[in-house]
């Protein structure tokens, strides 16, 4: 039987055939313009992401500012009108105060069968309103410091330290008629005098300085925003 013979590849034979087929390579060769305008371009771009990035937490800085700030001044407004009303309450214990000690009929009902009844002088308890600083201390906690003025921030402090002195009165008149020696008949009299001064010295004489802080502060801060 006669053998089928397969043609041979002549391209492994022909050399010449084969470099004849490869596709050339071509190498561009690029100047040193070309790679500086390269360079430019990216370092062009980090800057401008940089000073976007910066820009957009600026903004976002100066919003949360203003938004910090408004809390506080709404804070105010609400703690100015409840201090207004505080005041006047706290006046007239004063003067349910000055007419018990001139009324010893009066004194037996405050004290009597061991108890000290603090409703003849203040009906409504030591304090009659709440001086609130939640969005002072939410401020306090975001660094307020750093974004606004030294002055402004000095205000702030004193206002709510104020704040907390008047609060600090319901504090100091309970330790007064909630001791032993309040009980006492015999010193009924003194007690009602420490009681008075304990709320002329925490928060009526502090009053109206106060409320002259919270017009100030009310104001500067509306004019920050």
């Amino acid at each position: 039987m006669a053998e089928d013979t397969v043609p041979a590849d002549n391209n492994k034979h022909n050399p010449s055939k084969l470099l004849s087929e490869q596709k050339p390579q071509v190498y561009v060769l690029r100047d040193w313009k070309e790679y500086a305008g390269e360079s430019f371009l990216i370092i062009f771009s980090v800057l401008l992401a940089l000073v976007l990035t910066e820009f957009i937490n600026s903004l976002h800085e100066k919003n949360e500012t203003k938004e910090l700030l408004n809390n506080v001044r709404n804070e105010l407004i609400t703690n100015k009108r409840f201090e207004e009303e505080q005041y006047a309450y706290h006046q007239k214990v004063l003067r349910s105060i000055d007419s018990a000690l001139e009324n010893p009929e009066m004194q037996k009902k405050i004290v009597s069968t061991g108890e000290f009844h603090l409703q003849y002088i203040a009906p409504e308890g030591v304090l009659y309103r709440y001086l609130d600083d939640v969005a002072w201390e939410v401020a306090k906690s975001h660094n307020i410091s750093s974004r606004v003025s030294l002055k402004t921030i000095s205000m702030l402090t004193y206002i709510y330290q104020d704040q907390a002195r008047i609060m600090k009165s319901e504090d100091e008149v309970a330790k007064v008629f909630l001791s032993s020696e309040s009980r006492k008949p015999e010193n009924v009299r003194v007690t009602l005098i420490l009681i008075r001064d304990n709320y002329k010295g925490w928060a009526v004489d502090r009053a109206p300085g106060l409320l002259k802080q919270y017009d100030k502060a009310i104001k500067i801060l509306g004019d920050e925003e």
